[in-house]
């Protein structure tokens, strides 16, 4: 039902790399709430917050607070006198709560429930056995188990007697966690605490020597390339929380997701772009900047590639004003919303923070706007200039494959260029062949942004024709399940759910607010109700 062509070696790859960051981004996406509660719990009661408390916080000496409904641990001054200091909260939920979280989700994506059971079991062998928060561990412990017991239980699948599968399946699963967690605890802890301290280690040192503003080359381009997710919670994340730990705040939690530089390229398209971008570029800034959805804004610079450059200048920017003002957040800001980041940032940060958004804004719309004034002229003359959907054919090129189509179902701009009578002929023909829609899927790599954003819409459409019977939902790529009739996802993102979902049928999309093939789909619907009700 979908036509593909080869692919070449270096767009498979970059499939490929796309596929494993969101796997590691799968692991945190779904916990980013517990990482917000930990950040607001952090920014209240720590020693260094807004409402100081050494119960929950964990500090001061117990004896001195007096309340012993509360567990104690021992501590030590300067001079090496002890003393009784509340645990509190703050420490056994960045210790134990978060890590095991991340190696449940881990496992569960791997070997389902039993996997994300043995991938606990395992991680908390590489907890105890480290001194420092283990994010990177549970991220490489947790999916291992799972695959390790799912690889063991192919071992006897169909082999066991009758009434013994869950004695085998309790004492298999068991044995292999203790061995994990014994495994984990001798053999993985002192490798990810060793992998953890020189990272650790490398971002001090760029700090130190004024070079983190270079991080931005790298990040910013590939967040054009659907790797924001991986980046910001694959690998700045759990680095950006081991240092709240020890300082209380960590710049790392705004590399990725200042809005700022999105923010000065959507202004530079108000003001000076054409077309279709020229108009849906302010709604584009609510989206983008208020509601944290930095992926409305790629299409944008997908649209003329020389705006990277402007990506790149404002994300260094705003780098460098957080490292002159030594900011920081206390949590991830998931989305990047500016409310996000303002509610996460540390007490001492909300000046650097501020003109680090604003500073990064105003160089992104600065170069912006000279590329394009530089092409203005050109564009202006340009009918299809403006198109947001001649940045997917450009997408698309890279990509190596072509549209996947609902049947033939095309919108305005695609590569295909099949015509709507050729369109309606396959969609009729879908139809005709007994093919039935009552269940849409909108997927993204994380499953809650721009998916969520786009099931909203078409939800909104479908109620306004009066069609009923059909569901519109939002999902991760990686938990289609290949029950969809129907998934739609953004051009860059199709090639993995086709993989997930082989037998749905798919819908590429350059946007997710406005795309015209959402009018074809309610179309496609109404015609399926109207056949249905002839029969």
């Amino acid at each position: 039902m979908t036509t593909t062509s080869a692919r070449p070696t270096r767009t498979g790859a970059r499939v490929h790399v796309q596929r494993f960051g969101t796997f590691l981004s799968g692991m945190v996406m779904p916990n980013i709430a517990a990482f917000i509660a930990w950040g607001l719990i952090t920014a209240f009661f720590i020693a260094t917050g807004w409402l100081p408390n050494g119960i929950l916080g964990g500090f001061g000496n117990a004896d001195q607070i007096g309340w012993t409904g509360a567990a104690t641990t021992l501590a030590q001054t300067a001079d090496g006198t002890t003393f009784p200091q509340y645990v509190g909260l703050v420490g056994p939920m960045i210790t134990y709560l978060l890590p095991l979280l991340i190696a449940n989700t881990g496992g569960r994506m791997v070997y389902d429930t039993r996997g994300g059971v043995i991938a606990t079991i395992a991680t908390m062998g590489v907890i105890v056995g480290s001194t420092i928060p283990m994010f990177i561990g549970a991220m490489i412990v947790g999916p291992i188990s799972a695959w390790l017991l799912k690889k063991l239980d192919s071992l006897w699948a169909g082999k066991i007697r009758p009434g013994f599968e869950m004695l085998v399946d309790n004492f298999s699963s068991g044995i292999l966690g203790a061995l994990l967690a014994l495994g984990a605890f001798f053999g993985i802890a002192p490798v990810v605490t060793a992998l953890s301290s020189f990272l650790e280690t490398v971002v001090d040192w760029l700090i130190a020597n004024g070079l983190l503003p270079l991080a931005s080359i790298f990040i910013e381009p590939g967040k054009i390339l659907f790797l924001n997710n991986a980046i910001n919670h694959g690998v700045l994340t759990p680095l950006g929380v081991q240092q709240v730990e020890e300082n209380g705040k960590s710049l790392l939690f705004l590399l990725e997701a200042n809005p700022g530089p999105g923010l000065g390229i959507l202004l530079a398209f108000t003001f000076f772009g054409v077309g279709i971008a020229k108009a849906s570029a302010p709604g584009a800034i609510i989206i983008q900047f208020l509601g944290g959805i930095h992926e409305i804004y790629f299409p944008y610079v997908l649209m003329k590639p020389m705006l990277v450059l402007a990506a790149i200048g404002g994300g260094m920017t705003g780098v460098a004003i957080n490292v002159a003002f030594q900011t920081g957040l206390r949590a991830p800001a998931s989305p990047g919303s500016i409310f996000a980041v303002l509610i996460q940032t540390a007490p001492d940060s909300y000046v650097g923070v501020i003109l680090s958004v604003i500073g990064a804004a105003l160089v992104s719309f600065l170069i912006s706007a000279v590329i394009l004034r530089a092409s203005r002229k050109r564009d202006l003359a340009n009918e299809n200039a403006g198109d947001l959907s001649a940045a997917v054919a450009a997408t698309e090129a890279n990509k190596g494959k072509s549209s996947s189509v609902l049947g033939g179902l095309t919108g305005a701009g695609t590569a295909a260029g099949v015509t709507d009578a050729a369109a309606r002929g396959a969609t009729d023909g879908a139809l005709a062949d007994g093919r039935r829609f009552s269940d849409i899927v909108f997927a993204c790599d994380a499953g809650m942004g721009s998916s969520a954003m786009g099931a909203s819409v078409l939800r909104n459409k479908i109620k306004k024709a009066g069609i009923e019977g059909v569901t519109v939902t939002n999902k991760s790529i990686a938990n289609l399940d290949g029950t969809a009739d129907l998934v739609i996802t953004h051009r860059d993102l199709t090639a993995r759910a086709e993989g997930m979902s082989p037998n749905s049928l798919h819908v590429s999309v350059e946007n997710f607010m406005n795309s015209p093939k959402y009018d074809e789909v309610v179309q496609l619907l109404q015609n399926q109700a109207t056949e249905g009700a002839d029969r």
